[in-house]
């Protein structure tokens, strides 16, 4: 049986940024406010005409460099975004045209700050299933868009950006080890974009009421994916047969570094075993995952046979986890 194995990362972010200082100009916050309760000091803008497809693409273009892949060999390309440049068509589709990938079947994934691991194990299933040899997974986000820049509780954390895999077919030992899915709709309300959709479909109103806009419950939300997040990092190991000593590098999903810490202790995963870069991008989102993965992976905290172990928690309420075998 062929094993499902990243063969190439990418990553690309905005040139813009956005420090915590210069928010300071726009909102009742603070520095210190930002960093003590997030960790996040700055995070990227996405200029004018940037749309997640343009980041994703830039993000493509080195994935498939470094797998030595052709964009024409592509079996599946999956998205996994809350910001797609519109409804319909699809991110997927989109990217699909500017890459040149004619053979690949496209679709987008919304999973909120999960996407990244839903369309991990998707992808996953297709390659064990003999469907492909070949699938782009991409996680990217224009969150600037969506954010309320009057609300200070929810316009400080999030950030925009772009990571992408292949994942191939391949003989050996190495590739992806698990996945593991979760999800509960009983607390959707307490993180959601209420406009633009058949409930509240743009008008006048929504557009006043700022319905196009995140909404969340933000000390809610944070016991809630602290709780998740724990639980599914030690589910995973221990269905796996591993423990937190075992794993190499954790690659938790950049929300809060407080819940990353959480997450760290829960498994017993020291802070030099963990990857953060919060601090540099806030929340992406979808793309978190596999821009920290990119990072890690250039700056040489990833070796060939690593056991990593990602994490993630996102609106509907989604959460997941991947284990890795680099």
């Amino acid at each position: 049986m062929k094993k499902p194995v990243i063969t190439g990362i990418g990553a690309y972010v905005p040139k813009g940024i956005l420090t915590n200082k210069d928010l300071e100009k726009i909102v009742d916050t603070s520095d210190e406010w930002i960093t003590t309760r997030t960790g996040i000091q700055e995070r990227r803008i996405a200029a004018e005409n940037e749309t997640a497809s343009d980041l994703a693409l830039e993000a493509a273009k080195i994935a498939l460099k470094r797998a030595g892949v052709r964009a024409r060999n592509l079996d599946y390309i999956i998205f996994a975004t809350a910001t797609p440049d519109m409804l319909f068509p699809s991110a997927a589709c989109i990217l699909q045209h500017k890459l040149g990938a004619k053979h690949a079947a496209c679709f987008d994934i919304a999973a909120g700050c999960s996407g990244f691991i839903y369309a991990l194990s998707i992808a996953e299933k297709f390659i064990v299933s003999g469907d492909a040899n070949n699938i782009l997974v991409v996680g990217a986000e224009v969150l600037s868009r969506i954010v309320d820049w009057s609300d200070r509780s929810t316009c400080v954390l999030f950030g925009d950006g772009a990571g992408a895999v292949v994942i191939s077919a391949m003989d050996g030992d190495r590739g992806i080890i698990s996945t593991m899915l979760r999800s509960d709709g009983s607390y959707g309300d307490l993180l959601k974009l209420p406009g633009g959709g058949s409930l509240y479909p743009a008008s006048h109103e929504t557009v006043d009421n700022k319905l196009h806009y995140i909404k969340m419950q933000g000390n809610e939300v944070f016991k809630k994916a602290v709780k998740a997040m724990e639980d599914i990092a030690a589910e995973i190991l221990e269905k796996n047969g591993f423990q937190g000593k075992d794993v190499d590098l954790l690659v938790p999903h950049q929300a809060n570094l407080r819940i990353i810490s959480a997450v760290q202790k829960r498994v017993n995963i020291p802070e030099n075993r963990t990857y953060i870069n919060i601090h540099k991008y806030g929340n992406t989102s979808a793309a978190s995952i596999p821009i920290a993965l990119y990072e890690a992976s250039e700056r040489g905290f990833l070796r060939e046979r690593d056991l990593v172990l990602c994490v993630a928690f996102g609106a509907g309420f989604t959460w997941g986890a991947g284990l890795i075998r680099w």
